[in-house]
């Protein structure tokens, strides 16, 4: 009789990607709303377009890597989608004299948006705040995009406030994942449930069973 295969489990020290994705996300938010809200004048717009790709850009874009390093589709997904939205508004505001507005952006924004629903769909069942993020940075594309398409002075101030509210949820929501990573519990909620709660109590251990259908294990992706 055959002896049973035994399951060995390796797991590397990976920090988790999201703070960095979300603080990232705040600075190129907060630049764009200021000026779509005039708080600084339009030809600012290029700061704010180079403050996108030099820095959010790769930041997100580092945060997606990690994100499928540590099996985190949220986090793989959605950082890699807003990486590349910013990289788009950040060439397109580059490229376009000062206050313009684009219909071909616009159609890119509202589906952007409405991509970004779907990584905040997923975390929706483990992380409500991380979700909020998500689906704020969605609405704040969307937005962004109805202006672009329309030119209207109302929805442009609509993405502002928007963009400022999103600020506002990224920066709660990284600074209360790194308190929770760097003090190993819980200060400052962040909605966990279901998954997400098990993920940090550690209650459940990993079954052998389910492995084989996890990627990297299976044989498909």
């Amino acid at each position: 009789m055959s002896e049973p295969v035994g399951t060995r489990v390796v797991l590397r020290p990976i920090a988790t990607p999201l703070p960095l994705g979300f603080l990232a996300l705040a600075v190129s938010t907060v630049l764009f709303s200021a000026v779509q809200l005039e708080w600084i004048a339009p030809a600012e717009g290029r700061i704010a377009a180079l403050t996108a790709l030099a820095a959010t850009v790769p930041l997100q874009l580092l945060a997606s890597v990690m994100g499928f390093l540590t099996r985190d589709p949220v986090a793989a997904t959605g950082m890699g989608v807003l990486s590349g939205t910013w990289a788009v508004v950040g060439f397109t505001t580059l490229t376009s004299p000062p206050g313009g507005v684009s219909d071909g952006l616009g159609v890119f924004l509202v589906t952007a948006g409405v991509a970004m629903m779907v990584p905040a769909a997923a975390a929706l069942g483990s992380k409500i705040v991380p979700a909020a993020v998500m689906a704020l940075a969605g609405t704040r594309f969307a937005v962004t995009g109805i202006h672009e398409l329309t030119g209207s002075a109302g929805w442009k101030a609509a993405a502002g406030w928007v963009g400022l509210a999103l600020a506002a949820v990224a920066l709660y929501a990284a600074l209360a994942l790194e308190v929770e990573r760097t003090r190993q519990r819980t200060v400052l909620p962040v909605g966990r449930h279901g998954d997400g709660r098990v993920a940090v109590d550690g209650d459940a251990p990993i079954a052998a069973s389910d492995l084989r259908g996890e990627a990297g294990v299976r044989p498909q992706l």
